[in-house]
């Protein structure tokens, strides 16, 4: 085995220091100018396949995670994960594929009211976010899925949601659809929409050993 650059060494504590997954921004942050942050995450993630531990991205962040094959000697330590509703699911699916969506165009796909509580359990749970206002009469809000909802699910990026093939496969779809369906593709900001303040926080350490050089 190659012996392990600084770079990794570096990236391998920060990750698991963090709070949460990095993005690139938020390791090239913490390292020193100049460093190869892409090229030692690709090290590192080679380092540990077909461990008990993988580094993975979601969401366009890192983060080290048991393997998926393990994922059973962890049964008796887990809480029971909150279940949504069906009415949650389908409020949750119709956002991801047609976000940025108001509530109005969420009752229209449906075809049934929305529940103000389904929402409220979805922007709870982090899987949701109001994102901005359409440029319509009433300036109503639209929702989006945020990057809780892809780690929830394992998904890198939005693009990566299950096309038409897979959820024919799934039973999702019906095989006899007409021939001009097509799923909607999750856009960024829509041209009629203006965005909400968004949070630019800075990632949160468990315990912030990095620091100590700045207090000095």
């Amino acid at each position: 085995m190659t012996e392990i650059t600084a770079i990794e060494r570096q990236i391998e504590a920060l990750l698991f220091a963090a709070a949460g997954p990095l993005s690139l921004d938020d390791l090239a942050k913490r390292l020193p100018e100049g460093a190869e942050v892409e090229a030692g995450l690709a090290a590192l993630r080679s380092r540990y396949d077909g461990r008990g531990v993988e580094l993975i991205c979601v969401a366009d962040r890192w983060r080290f995670q048991t393997a998926p094959d393990l994922s059973h000697l962890m049964t008796e330590q887990r809480d029971e994960p909150r279940r949504l509703s069906k009415a949650a699911q389908e409020t949750l699916a119709i956002i991801a594929y047609h976000q940025p969506v108001t509530r109005a165009e969420i009752e229209s796909v449906r075809g049934v009211q929305a529940s103000k509580g389904t929402l409220d359990v979805l922007l709870e749970l982090g899987l949701v976010r109001m994102r901005g206002r359409r440029r319509t009469p009433g300036r109503p809000v639209t929702y989006g899925t945020t990057d809780a909802f892809l780690e929830h699910y394992g998904l890198a990026s939005l693009s990566d949601l299950p096309g038409m093939a897979e959820m024919k496969a799934a039973g999702l779809l019906s095989l006899d659809l007409p021939p001009d369906f097509a799923l909607p593709n999750p856009g960024g900001e829509g041209a009629d929409e203006d965005p909400l303040d968004l949070d630019d926080a800075a990632p949160e350490f468990h315990t912030d050993f990095l620091g100590a050089d700045d207090q000095a």
